[in-house]
């Protein structure tokens, strides 16, 4: 009698850096929960939320205050990923600048536009209802102008308009430009080092995001470096874990653990510590593998979504006139399954079809299945 393993349960090694989409998943779970407050809000402004009655509060506390350490995370993520997947093929001009181009296109803007004009259409509704739009109050025609060129946030956070978690993509966008340019001059990672330290000297998100997308990016060289050289890789995750522990330990410690005090500082050393250490060639089961990747390729969509789907939320509430039930421990699994299950639709729907049929329209045939897989 022969027996044959079923195709489901074969372990396969992954192409894939699973470690980082698994942390990309919680990271973005962590800025879902951030924006669940945002049912407390009577126009752009917290009224009457008692924090620690957030449902399951006693696991999720932290997460529901963690948002800008999350966006800074998701910058260091992408840093790695970037540095990891274009860095050889940028400098080494086997990806010129338009195929660069066509890759984020069609990779961010598609759900961008479609969730631009949803909460376009639905702002308005909003307003006749209550005289006041729902947290994001710029929604102006040139604001619009502005989120179609993916440049609303560019400059400024302080006057975030339509679906505004948008800003942290259109600061990433600058970055993106320097980082091919940079490229085309220059693969050596002390340029990583000097737009480190030139950004910690200037306050504000963009300076933030060089810092953590180039601090990823010397992660991923390290990373490929030990690989390439056998460099007993174990023995360096395993001091990777321990600077991670150290230094968060420590922090806690010398700030009587109020680590917000210093929480971009010690982030900007423990994060890419924390990427080289968790980027490991691993072997899963092909249905663990699958479910992991599709885990992180839902990120991008859950943090433009759950705006829209909260905005349609709150409409539905305003017309009947009824109070929202923040703390109702029902109504937050409805809204943060209702993310998900609209996370996994777009992308398997939405945005890997329209990705598709953009780098098959604007590339090459040969080009356009060269790079098709990106953050």
């Amino acid at each position: 009698m022969r027996f044959e393993m079923k195709p489901a349960a074969v372990a396969i090694r992954s192409n894939k850096l699973l470690g980082l989409e698994l942390l990309r998943f919680l990271t973005a779970f962590a800025i879902l929960l951030f924006h669940y407050r945002q049912f407390a809000f009577v126009g752009d402004r917290e009224v009457g939320l008692v924090q620690d009655r957030l449902p399951i509060f006693w696991l999720f506390g932290p997460l529901y205050q963690s948002g800008p350490y999350a966006v800074r995370i998701f910058w260091c993520i992408s840093g790695f990923i970037f540095f990891w997947k274009y860095r050889d093929a940028v400098a080494s001009r086997l990806l010129d600048g338009w195929k660069f181009f066509v890759l984020r296109f069609s990779r961010l803007y598609p759900l961008h536009v479609v969730t631009l004009l949803l909460v376009a259409a639905l702002q308005p509704l909003y307003f006749q209802i209550t005289g006041y739009f729902f947290v994001y109050q710029n929604n102006d025609a040139f604001h619009f102008l502005l989120q179609l060129l993916m440049a609303s946030n560019a400059t400024t956070q302080e006057a975030l308009s339509f679906n505004g978690p948008i800003w942290s993509i259109s600061v990433e966008v600058l970055v993106y430009f320097f980082f091919f340019v940079m490229l085309l001059l220059t693969r050596s990672w002390l340029l990583n080092l000097v737009v480190i330290v030139i950004s910690l000297m200037i306050p504000g998100q963009i300076a933030d995001c060089f810092a953590f997308f180039y601090a990823g990016g010397l992660a991923a060289m390290a990373r490929q470096h030990v690989t390439a050289r056998t460099v007993h890789p174990l023995a360096v995750e395993g001091a990777g874990w321990l600077v991670a522990g150290v230094f968060v330990s420590c922090g806690y410690w010398l700030t009587n653990g109020h680590l917000e005090s210093i929480g971009l500082a010690v982030m900007l050393i423990v994060t890419p510590v924390l990427l080289y250490s968790l980027s490991r060639d691993v072997i899963l089961p092909a249905r663990l593998q699958q479910f992991v990747e599709t885990a992180g390729n839902m990120t991008y969509s859950s943090y433009l979504l759950q705006f829209p789907i909260q905005l349609t939320m709150m409409l539905g509430f305003s017309l009947m006139r009824a109070p929202v039930p923040i703390y109702d421990n029902a109504f937050f699994g409805l809204f943060v399954g209702t993310t998900l299950l609209a996370s996994y639709l777009s992308y398997r729907y939405l945005e890997e079809p329209t990705q598709r049929l953009m780098r098959d329209a604007l590339l090459q045939p040969h080009a356009a299945g060269a790079l098709t897989a990106s953050p």
